[in-house]
């Protein structure tokens, strides 16, 4: 999972120095996928079934959500702006193990409102990372999530989670990004899950475009979206998908 993780934070990287205002979401995605597969990988996302009825198999290598977009994307020929947001999921396999990050990048320059958000999404993912360790609970990650966001002005999304990971890249257990302190699953070293803050300056209630993919703020307010795959140690989490 480590080597995996390595795949999707290069992959992560190299799109991040590939945008700016005028690219589209398709060659970003080209440029993941260049990197997963070169390294020996392949991307987990391509064919996963749809997340609504009737909905036809996810059919690119990444999740490109621009703007109110908040997950799953589509890549196409939409041209990035600048002062677009853009949040970047990455999953890949490696030998039969699956690693799953993302992050939100700004287009140029942004507003104050949208830096913010972002700012926040990104240590809300952090501090949830920090409750990962032994007799922690699951409840504990997620409630570190709400309330950060919470306390900054900003809603999480409940639709959507974070998920334990391994072997298939949704296994096992979920992890919502609100909660209650002290509760659900106990933490145990050799854990493995991706913890995945998905923050929207808006109400938080999402809805589902045509295409039964992209996942967007009813209200049209802008989203975030940061992840890492982690593992619970003995000690400190090991986040398996940075460099």
């Amino acid at each position: 999972m480590r080597q995996a993780g390595q795949l999707v934070a290069k992959a992560l990287v190299a799109v991040h120095e590939a945008v700016r205002a005028g690219v589209t979401t398709a060659e970003l995605d080209a440029i993941a996928e260049e990197v997963i597969v070169s390294g020996g990988g392949r991307p987990s996302f391509r064919g996963v079934p749809g997340i609504v009825p009737g909905a036809p198999p996810y059919p690119a290598a990444t999740c490109i959500s621009v703007n109110e977009e908040v997950v799953h994307g589509i890549p196409g020929d939409r041209v990035l702006q600048e002062g677009d947001i853009v949040s970047v999921d990455v999953g890949a396999v490696l030998d039969g193990w699956h690693a799953d990050a993302a992050i939100t990048f700004g287009v140029g320059q942004i507003s104050a409102r949208a830096q913010r958000l972002i700012e926040v999404t990104r240590t809300a993912l952090m501090l949830a990372i920090g409750k990962a360790r032994p007799g922690y609970r699951l409840g504990d990650i997620s409630a570190a999530i709400q309330a950060y966001a919470e306390e900054h002005g900003f809603a999480v999304v409940r639709e959507y989670t974070g998920h334990g990971i391994g072997r298939e890249m949704w296994e096992g257990f979920q992890v919502p990004n609100f909660g209650v302190p002290g509760t659900g699953l106990k933490l145990r070293p050799g854990m493995t899950m991706a913890v995945e803050p998905m923050l929207i300056d808006g109400s938080g209630d999402t809805t589902v475009r045509p295409n039964g993919w992209t996942v967007v703020a009813s209200d049209g307010g802008l989203a975030a979206h940061f992840e890492h795959t982690i593992a619970v140690t003995e000690g400190e989490p090991l986040i398996l998908t940075e460099l």
